[in-house]
């Protein structure tokens, strides 16, 4: 269920000059951090793990998602363009997994590798810890594309609400809310990479079992509902 199409249109969209410019920034502000905290403290495997932690995890992955996931399909609902496309033979379904796939995809370049890269710069992947924070940013990035592709289908205020959801309930309730923890993408993903890194340096308060469950479960009935979202939109005459 891909069209490649819709791939080239939504990769177009997402990666058009002013969005591409705001994904290169959260990267690129990674990179310097990292270098500068390599260059004043040295190769440290807890300043690694604050680091990717703090910023990497908690606020770039996120971010990136809202952009990506969000600006797959937002805009073409906003604008009405999205009309072009189901007035197409292709099966609403068919338009929402591919929106997804391009979505996981951008989500997934502009967040996991720059965390490899900064983690090779903290402390050369010392402890498996850049390893590990980039396949909590690849499962993540998963997530997170379903999740506010279904938000950019509901909501003419997508961004704002992704935004609110990225900045106010996963990096701040997330990390310092014991009970929102468990409701929260950045603790499943940290679940994933308890298991790589060495032991003791990275914490999460959700074993692996429940994190597995709630990254798969959120991401499949996301997408479902995302698809019976799109399935409501009438087209004009459409009765």
């Amino acid at each position: 269920m891909y069209d490649p199409t819709v791939a080239r249109l939504t990769y177009r969209a997402l990666l058009g000059r002013r969005r591409a410019l705001i994904l290169f920034i959260l990267p690129l502000l990674l990179l310097v951090i990292a270098g500068s905290v390599r260059a004043m403290v040295g190769a440290d495997d807890q300043t690694a793990v604050n680091v990717l932690g703090g910023f990497a995890l908690a606020t770039m992955v996120p971010l990136i998602g809202v952009i990506a996931g969000t600006g797959a399909i937002g805009p073409e609902i906003d604008d009405g363009s999205v009309v072009y496309l189901l007035s197409k033979p292709i099966k609403r379904s068919t338009i929402i997994t591919t929106k997804l796939t391009v979505a996981i995809a951008v989500t997934m370049v502009f967040s996991a590798l720059p965390t490899l890269v900064a983690g090779l710069i903290l402390n050369g992947n010392g402890q498996q810890i850049a390893v590990a924070y980039t396949v909590a940013a690849l499962v993540a990035s998963i997530a997170y594309a379903a999740l506010f592709l279904l938000i950019g289908t509901v909501s003419r205020h997508a961004v704002v609400i992704g935004l609110v959801y990225a900045l106010v309930w996963e990096t701040l309730f997330g990390s310092l809310v014991p009970g929102a923890r468990t409701l929260s993408v950045q603790q499943w993903s940290l679940s994933v990479a308890e298991k790589v890194a060495g032991e003791g340096l990275i914490g999460s308060d959700v074993g692996l079992p429940v994190a597995t469950a709630f990254l798969a479960g959120v991401t499949v009935l996301a997408t479902w509902y995302a698809g019976q979202k799109l399935r409501t939109l009438k087209l004009a005459g459409e009765e």
